[in-house]
């Protein structure tokens, strides 16, 4: 299980985009990538299209790996643990202790 989900506010912490911050948009489970606004802009070249009709060059958020973000926490990067709460499975803030969700 991902102790990350789409809606959570992520600091990058490791790579090209280090410290910025971010909101998760999408997250791939398969291969643990997780899609964040704003970090990893790539530039793609686009061919022309019925969605897009003039083509040309876009930049877009790209993946990165689940393991350079930490969940933001009160505005400070937090590790994510599991535990029960009357008789339900909730994510808890380790710096804290306090409830995610």
């Amino acid at each position: 299980m991902l102790k990350i989900k789409k809606g959570d506010t992520v600091k990058v912490i490791t790579g090209k985009d280090k410290d910025k911050e971010g909101k998760v948009l999408s997250i791939d489970r398969k291969n643990a990538r997780v899609l964040v606004e704003g970090i990893n802009i790539v530039t793609k070249h686009t061919k022309p299209s019925a969605a897009n009709q003039n083509g040309g060059i876009i930049q877009k958020e790209a993946p990165i790996d689940i393991s350079n973000v930490m969940y933001l926490h009160k505005g400070k990067a937090t590790r994510v643990g599991f535990k029960f709460e009357e008789g339900k499975k909730v994510r808890y803030a380790k710096t804290t202790g306090e409830i995610i969700d």
